[in-house]
């Protein structure tokens, strides 16, 4: 008997278990022509989301009509490792169970790590199933997987003897939560409410000051010179001399360049190299030292003074409340700013000098940049507007922090001799 309502449920029951060992979805048929599709992996931070189910929806449409076309399809399957986000679900989980995750070692780590990737790995089947997705598991694949692993070698070798990999000390972006580096493409600005305060720098053997302005007093203690435009007539006496850091009461140099925007601010800047990229390049341009002065977590390090050990922002307050009682403080002004804020943990992020593994990346966007020029070798894109886009990031492509301080994850193929370093 017909039942009255159709019941998708019983109707769907055990028939796609029976299409895979049917062998209906598997790929191979070297006499038809190829065609294939690799699913975007899904991250195994957790479970699919109603994003996934129509961008698969569309890709299971596609291998359908290309299977009933007569090609081989090949639909692969995947997961993704994703490793930061990972590795703080991990974290919180085992913090939520009362573990004391800085005392944790890597081996009993990564036994929680590959228990939750089979946890939620198995959920993605479960969900795939469910959509009836036409793929072909006989050749899945996750991003971990020793064949990947080898690949993830295999390139880095590659790109490493070529000369685009090195490992140098630069300004990254630091997730202090999770205590890792993170590339620009990690990092999220938002504006956040905030205050510009405005400092007295007293000039050394005078009765006269620089007012200088700061989003960060903080980094004060990183200071290491005030710079004036040798332009900007307001400052042109004090080229030479030195004024006096209020943080630390350290003596600092005034130092004349035209990076200086005369306009921006009061016409003097601070210059933190080791915790501004900007103050990095003028760092180096004049030789100048590059203090270090927040420990990973983003506590105040030993340079700071009294201030050592006290969080980045409680320190903040502290310092200006001190500096008001010697008679250095100027104002505030409430303003809103971009900020950086890691995209796995929401941290602010903290820009550090770090030794790590960078990528040149110059070389390889000026030959996609060639290659985008000539009509052979140009990638089409839709909706077209999309080239503008690409265009723009290989314009704009600075050198990529590949290293991260994870253990879930692929491992830098590099080693070192225990003589030479």
């Amino acid at each position: 008997m017909l039942e009255k309502r159709y019941n998708h449920l019983e109707v769907e029951k055990g028939k796609y278990q029976k299409w895979k060992e049917a062998g209906y979805f598997a790929s191979g048929d070297i006499s038809k022509k190829p065609f294939s599709i690799v699913i975007p992996p899904p991250n195994v931070t957790g479970k699919l989301h109603i994003g996934h189910t129509w961008d698969t929806t569309i890709q299971d449409i596609i291998v359908r009509y290309k299977k009933m076309q007569g090609y081989d399809v090949l639909w692969l399957p995947g997961m993704d490792h994703a490793g930061i986000a990972t590795q703080a679900k991990v974290m919180e989980k085992l913090r939520n169970m009362g573990k004391d995750v800085t005392k944790i070692t890597r081996e009993e780590f990564l036994k929680w790590a590959w228990s939750w990737k089979d946890e939620y790995a198995s959920h993605i089947h479960e969900q795939w199933a469910q959509m009836g997705l036409a793929l072909d598991y006989n050749k899945e694949r996750f991003t971990l997987d020793e064949g990947l692993n080898y690949a993830v070698r295999t390139v880095f070798v590659t790109l490493y003897n070529k000369g685009l990999i090195y490992q140098g000390e630069r300004i990254i972006n630091w997730d202090p939560v999770q205590m890792t580096a993170l590339s620009n493409v990690e990092v999220i600005h938002q504006d956040d409410k905030g205050y510009m305060y405005y400092f007295k720098y007293p000039i050394v053997g005078s009765d006269e000051s620089l007012i200088v302005a700061t989003t960060r007093p903080e980094t004060m203690f990183g200071d290491v010179c005030v710079v004036v435009n040798p332009k900007d007539k307001r400052y042109t006496k004090y080229h030479g001399m030195k004024v006096i850091n209020p943080a630390n009461h350290e003596e600092l140099p005034i130092i004349p360049d035209e990076y200086v925007d005369i306009e921006f601010g009061t016409g003097a800047m601070k210059c933190t190299p080791a915790h501004d990229p900007n103050d990095f390049i003028i760092g180096e341009k004049y030789g100048l030292e590059k203090p270090i002065i927040f420990n990973k977590d983003a506590t105040m390090n030993e340079k700071c003074g009294q201030y050592k050990g006290m969080d980045r922002f409680v320190c903040r307050e502290a310092l200006i409340e001190n500096i008001k009682k010697e008679g250095n403080f100027v104002k505030q002004e409430e303003i809103v700013h971009p900020v950086g804020h890691s995209e796995r943990s929401n941290a602010v992020v903290e820009p550090m000098l770090s030794k790590q593994w960078f990528i040149k990346m110059r070389p390889l966007a000026e030959q996609a940049l060639a290659n985008q020029r000539k009509k052979s070798t140009k990638v089409n894109f839709v909706p077209e507007r999309f080239e503008k886009v690409f265009i723009q990031w290989m314009e704009k492509a600075e050198d990529w922090c590949i290293s991260r301080q994870l253990w879930w994850g692929q491992r830098i193929p590099a080693y070192y001799n225990k003589h030479t370093g």
